[in-house]
């Protein structure tokens, strides 16, 4: 190649990287991105040996009081999200090489289902290994991995703690690595559950000990709110529409755990229509179309037909949306009537509890659970009201 040759190779080189650099679309700048939700992460470990009819009385009873104050939780005005996961252990039916342990629920949103497999538990003598159970939990879910997170095990029980061939010192360190807090509740008297060793597994972090009466008498306090709130919570179950494969299912399991909790007593069906009445809460976007199409509008134009309830199937599918919609709006107003009647209904009941404070109120699964989440939700920036 002679030298003009080389010369008009070079200037073609130059031109086409200059054209190149300057065609070039400039890097958008460094934009925050979106956070993701706090996100509230709860694991409850509960014994299930002879002695424990009471613990498992007391959990049906209060599962709606701490998913109502785990509900009023905002960090930044805005509410996070939940889930539940639910453990038995010292049950002799289960596996000895899973040290007697059995998981109930992983982490889901699904309260009905967590409510019902509550009223499903019964009691039998076993051995209870707390070491097993609480490193099981730990390492068998899917903890979130942001450290911002409120991330917690309440297990409750007797017996001595350092039973079985997992020692709580590894399930500390477990704990510690993944940033969760464990709190332990003693049924029966403190000083026996220290000598029972219950105050070591609180030394995992910044986590508590604490000791109940798990035959404590359930107050039950009648109010002229009860049969007005029950009456809503009628009327809220018909805004449900089912869809899908477990549609139908999920609404027949919506109506068994309201009849649950009111075999339990007034107070447990009460604190579970609150709890309806919490979009953020109780949201069942899986199974009823009114819930779906909230987070995703473009269901109404895929959903199969044939899934939906029998009065549905041969409506056209904007018929269906028009449906949707006033469903849509009628349970809005029906959440809020029972947010305002559920209020009244809690200041009578406080009003009533201050009038009858000449009786001991003795400390209950309930009343430390709340007691500990409104503690501990402090250094996670989360606001309960």
């Amino acid at each position: 190649m002679n030298t003009l040759n080389k010369l008009i190779a070079s200037c073609l080189l130059i031109m086409l990287a200059m054209t190149f650099m300057y065609s070039k679309k400039p890097s958008p700048p460094n934009l925050p991105t979106a956070q993701a939700p706090k996100k509230i992460q709860v694991a409850v470990l509960l014994d299930v040996s002879n002695s424990m009819d009471g613990l498992i009385g007391q959990a049906k009873a209060q599962l709606w009081n701490m998913v109502s104050v785990l509900g009023k939780a905002t960090c930044n005005d805005v509410a996070p999200e939940i889930e539940l996961a639910l453990y038995e252990y010292g049950r002799p039916a289960n596996d000895a090489r899973t040290g007697y342990v059995k998981q109930i629920n992983y982490f889901t949103k699904d309260l009905d289902e967590v409510s019902r497999n509550l009223f499903r538990l019964t009691t039998n003598g076993g051995d209870e290994y707390c070491g097993h159970v609480i490193y099981t939990s730990l390492t068998s879910l899917e903890w979130d991995n942001n450290p911002d997170n409120y991330k917690v095990i309440f297990i409750a029980g007797n017996e001595d703690f350092l039973q079985g061939d997992i020692s709580y010192t590894k399930a500390c360190a477990e704990a510690k690595k993944k940033g969760v807090i464990i709190n332990t509740i003693y049924c029966g008297d403190r000083n026996q559950g220290i000598r029972e060793h219950w105050n070591l597994g609180s030394e995992c972090g910044t986590g508590s000990f604490t000791n109940i009466n798990q035959n404590a008498e359930i107050v039950d306090i009648a109010t002229p709110y009860d049969d007005e709130l029950f009456a809503l919570n009628n009327r809220l179950n018909n805004t449900y529409i089912g869809y899908g494969r477990s549609g139908k299912e999920a609404y027949s399991k919506q109506a068994e755990v309201d009849k649950l909790n009111y075999s339990m007593n007034k107070s447990a069906a009460a604190k579970r229509v609150a709890v309806k009445s919490k979009k953020q809460l109780y949201d069942n976007s899986t199974w009823d179309l009114i819930d779906a199409s909230q987070s995703d509008p473009g269901i109404l134009e895929k959903v199969e037909l044939t899934t939906l309830p029998d009065s549905l199937k041969t409506k056209s599918r904007a018929e269906i949306k028009q449906i949707v919609t006033t469903k849509s709006q009628e349970r809005t107003t029906i959440q809020k009537e029972i947010a305002a009647v559920s209020a009244k209904r809690d200041a009578f009941i406080a009003t009533e509890k201050t009038r009858r404070s000449t009786k001991t109120n003795e400390p209950t699964l309930e009343s430390e659970i709340e007691k500990i989440i409104r503690q501990q939700a402090k250094k996670y920036n989360l606001v309960i009201q």
